[in-house]
C-alpha cells in the first residue's frame, strides 16, 4: 500500500501519555531532531507542569533554535514559565575535573576504558537531573552513533568497574603500601575510587530501569525520505529493539509536496524519489505513528517559528492542491491557456522573422 493511500500519524499520542518522564529524539545527523525535540518540548509544556530539554549533541543546536545561549545549568526559555534548558556535553565534561589526587585518578583512568569518561559524565548529569523535579525531560541526543553509546553506559560503567577490580586484586597491597608511603589520605584510595564508580553505575542502573519501562520511557526517531536515512532509522530501531527501549513514533521530517503551481522539474523528480522511501518507512514500519513533516523554504528558529510549526505536529500536513476548490482550479487553467496565447504569439513573431530573412 503507497504512502499515500495510509491515515497520516500525528504525536498526539506522546503528548497524551501522562506518565512519560523521558522522551528521547535521535536520528541521522542533519536531519532536524533539534527542531523537533524543541517543538516537542514547547508541546509538552502546554499539558505538562514543568519540562527540561536536554542536549546531549556536542554540535549545540539548541540555543541556535531557541535564538537564546543555554549553558550546563537548566536555564528558564524566553516567553515560558515552565519550560527550561540545558546543553550538556559529555565528552568533555570531565576535564572539568581538577588534577589532584582521586580526580587525577579518574582522568587516568578515563584513558584505560573507552568511553568511561562519557559514561561517568552522563551518570552525574542524570545524578543532577533526578534532584530535579520536572515533570519530564526531552533529549536532544547527539547523531545515532553517539546516541547508541548512551545506551551502553551501564554495560561500560561495569567493564570499568571490574578493570578496577582486576587491578585491585593484582596490585591491591602494592597500592595500598604506596598510599600509606606517601601519605596519600584514604580518600583517594582505591576504595574510594570504587564508591564513586559503583556510586555512579547505581545512579545509571536506576536510570536504566526506568528507560526500559515504556511507561515512563520513549524514543522519537526522526529521519528524512531518503535511503542513508531510513538505513540509520532501521539501525536505531534494532538497537533500541535490543536494549528493550520502547520507540513507536517515526518523524520524516523535509518531505516535498505537490503544491499548487510547483512546476519544477527537478521538484518532481525529487518527489518521486521520496516517494519511494516513504512507501518503504510505511512498509516497514507499519505499526508505528510516522508523522510527517514539510520542507520550508525557510529555517524553523526562534520561539514564534517553532510555535507556528508546531501545527504539523498535530494535525497532518495538507498541500494546497488538496484545498483547491473549482474557482481555483478555473483559475489555473484560464492563467495556462494565457501562457499558451503568449507562446503561440512569440512562436509566430520568430517565424515571420525568419521569412524576412
Amino acid at each position: 500500500m503507497a504512502a499515500a493511500d495510509l491515515a497520516e500519524g500525528t504525536l498526539q499520542n506522546v503528548l497524551e501519555q501522562d506518565s512519560l518522564k523521558w522522551v528521547f529524539v535521535g536520528g541521522k545527523g542533519g536531519v532536524g531532531k533539534t527542531t523537533c525535540s524543541s517543538i516537542l518540548s514547547i508541546l509538552l509544556s502546554r499539558v505538562r507542569s514543568s519540562v527540561l530539554i536536554i542536549s546531549t549533541d556536542p554540535a549545540h543546536n539548541l540555543s541556535d533554535a531557541f535564538q537564546q545561549k543555554f549553558t550546563k545549568t537548566p536555564t528558564l526559555v524566553n516567553g515560558f514559565t515552565n519550560l527550561y534548558a540545558m546543553e550538556v556535553d559529555p565528552t568533555v565534561e570531565h576535564e572539568d575535573m581538577g588534577t589532584d589526587g582521586m580526580d587525577n585518578l579518574f582522568s587516568e583512568l578515563a584513558n584505560a576504558i573507552p568511553g568511561i569518561d562519557e559514561a561517568m559524565s552522563f551518570a552525574e548529569m542524570l545524578k543532577l537531573v533526578q534532584t530535579m523535579d520536572y515533570s519530564v525531560i526531552v533529549f536532544d541526543t547527539a547523531p545515532t552513533g553517539h546516541t547508541l553509546r548512551l545506551l551502553q553506559f551501564p554495560s561500560t560503567l561495569e567493564k570499568g568497574l571490574a578493570k578496577v577490580m582486576s587491578l585491585k586484586n593484582k596490585f591491591g597491597g602494592l597500592m595500598s603500601q604506596m598510599t600509606r608511603l606517601f601519605g596519600v589520605d584514604d580518600e583517594f584510595g582505591e576504595d574510594a575510587i570504587l564508591g564513586k564508580l559503583e556510586g555512579m553505575k547505581d545512579v545509571i542502573e536506576q536510570v536504566n530501569r526506568q528507560f526500559k519501562d515504556p511507561d515512563l520511557t520513549t524514543f522519537v526517531c526522526v529521519c528524512i525520505p531518503e535511503f542513508l536515512s531510513l538505513y540509520e532509522t532501521e539501525r536505531l530501531v534494532q538497537e533500541l529493539t535490543k536494549f528493550e527501549i520502547d520507540t513507536h513514533n517515526i518523524i520524516i521530517n523535509q518531505v516535498l509536496y505537490d503544491e499548487e503551481g510547483s512546476e519544477s522539474k527537478l521538484l518532481k523528480a525529487r518527489m518521486r524519489m521520496q516517494q519511494k522511501y516513504l512507501d518503504q518507512f510505511y512498509m516497514l514500519y507499519d505499526d508505528f505513528n510516522i508523522t510527517k513533516l514539510p520542507l520550508l523554504p525557510e529555517e524553523v528558529t526562534g520561539v514564534e517559528a517553532l510555535k507556528a510549526f508546531s501545527r504539523h505536529f498535530l494535525t497532518p500536513y495538507q498541500p494546497s492542491t488538496s484545498k483547491s476548490t473549482v474557482e481555483t482550479l478555473e483559475q489555473r487553467v484560464s492563467t495556462l491557456r494565457q501562457q499558451l496565447k503568449d507562446a503561440e504569439a512569440q512562436l509566430e513573431k520568430l517565424r515571420k522573422g525568419k521569412q524576412k530573412v
